[in-house]
């Protein structure tokens, strides 16, 4: 019996796994469509680019906590170089 539960919450715990938000240093693009993309994927569709202080503020939903992000990224390499919760 546990063997069972354990494993029955293993596989719906699979698809939040795959979706997790990216770290700091992960490599997203460095244009909006591969950010785009790439932060979809990543469970966090994107509602708004914008250039903020030589980087690029990427605005999206996490999935896993449907709370709005910040995501910076740097125009140059394409990696993310912060992660936030919106004060928006």
């Amino acid at each position: 019996m546990t063997r069972t539960l354990l494993l029955t919450l293993a596989l719906l715990a699979t698809p939040f796994a795959a979706s997790a938000m990216p770290a700091v240093g992960d490599i997203v693009g460095s244009n909006a469509d591969a950010a785009k993309a790439a932060l979809k994927t990543a469970g966090c569709p994107v509602e708004m680019f914008e250039a903020e202080d030589g980087k690029i503020e990427a605005v999206c939903t996490d999935a896993a906590s449907m709370k709005k992000m910040d995501v910076m990224i740097d125009p140059a390499s394409g990696a993310v170089l912060s992660i936030k919760e919106s004060n928006d």
